[in-house]
């Protein structure tokens, strides 16, 4: 797991089966590590009696034990749309719950059918590699670690699990509403087969792979190119192929304060326009209110639209 005795784990749970069976396995696993096991709840408030489900779940917590319980209340906004809105929501209040408590990481219930969820859906979007490598299963986010120890586990094998526990099992709605993607494109993965999601998790860890070592040349790249300051050159960004160029422009729009969810390959090549096709064109904007002009040979970031040259 990455813990150590006297460290504290947070689980995030919605009451569901996934994040329920997690629950159950880390507080298992961590009294025997004497490593504290916590775990936070996150009320998005978009349904009817969502505060009272939270209220439940965190009495249910502290009867197993968990402690710290933490329900953390969330407004969630529009940017990205529904979904990508939710999840910004709740990715910031298990950061601010993390800090808090001091966590050493923030276990997430994924498994082996969100994985495969996840690279159908990059598919139908048209995703490149990023989006194909699917869900890591560690990723550090504002400083926070998150860990997605399920992601070997089917969805049968942890709802199987809560029905041997006798475990409150809370079915979301939103998993069976068609306004959101995700909940569009579970049928037909259901339909494909156990086979097929088998495949598409092992397509998510090998393209994962490759998709490790260029974002790590990247990082290099980055470094070199800011050398301490805050500005890209352009000519140093011409010289890189085309595939590094990229995600050092992505990881440099998410450094500049871009919300990873709502960052899109549509700003990414925009970015790379002011380097590769540069007609005067003016500033670029990005999600998070600020926007990047090319001035004297070099990208850098602005409050509000601005004109290149």
């Amino acid at each position: 797991m990455g813990a150590a005795a006297g460290d504290t784990v947070l689980v995030a749970c919605s009451g569901g089966a996934d994040s329920l069976a997690l629950a159950v396995a880390a507080r298992f696993v961590t009294r025997r590590m004497e490593v504290g096991c916590g775990l936070v709840t996150v009320d998005h408030g978009l349904q009817a009696g969502s505060g009272e489900r939270a209220a439940r779940l965190a009495e249910w917590a502290r009867e197993r034990g968990f402690a710290p319980v933490d329900v953390r209340t969330v407004r969630v906004g529009n940017a990205g749309g529904p979904e990508a809105a939710a999840r910004e929501a709740r990715y910031a209040a298990l950061v601010a719950a993390a800090r808090e408590h001091r966590a050493a990481m923030v276990l997430l219930g994924h498994t082996r059918d969100d994985q495969a969820e996840t690279v159908l859906l990059a598919l139908a979007r048209g995703g490149g590699p990023r989006g194909l490598a699917g869900m890591p299963e560690r990723r550090e986010r504002d400083g926070v670690l998150f860990v997605r120890p399920l992601l070997g586990v089917s969805r049968a094998e942890t709802r199987a699990a809560c029905a041997v526990d006798g475990l409150p099992v809370w079915d979301d709605p939103h998993n069976v509403d068609h306004a959101y993607a995700r909940s569009r494109i579970r049928p037909l993965v259901e339909a494909l087969g156990g086979g097929v999601v088998d495949n598409l998790a092992r397509t998510a860890r090998l393209v994962r792979a490759d998709s490790d070592f260029l974002d790590a040349m990247a990082d290099e790249a980055l470094a070199k190119a800011l050398d301490g300051g805050a500005t890209l050159p352009v000519a140093a960004l011409a010289g890189m192929p085309g595939p590094i160029r990229s995600r050092v422009l992505h990881a440099w729009a998410l450094r500049l304060g871009a919300p990873g969810g709502v960052l899109s390959h549509r700003h990414v090549a925009a970015l790379d326009a002011l380097v590769m096709a540069w007609r005067g064109q003016g500033a670029v904007a990005l999600p998070g209110g600020f926007a990047v002009v090319r001035v004297a040979g070099r990208l850098r970031a602005v409050d509000g639209p601005r004109t290149g040259r």
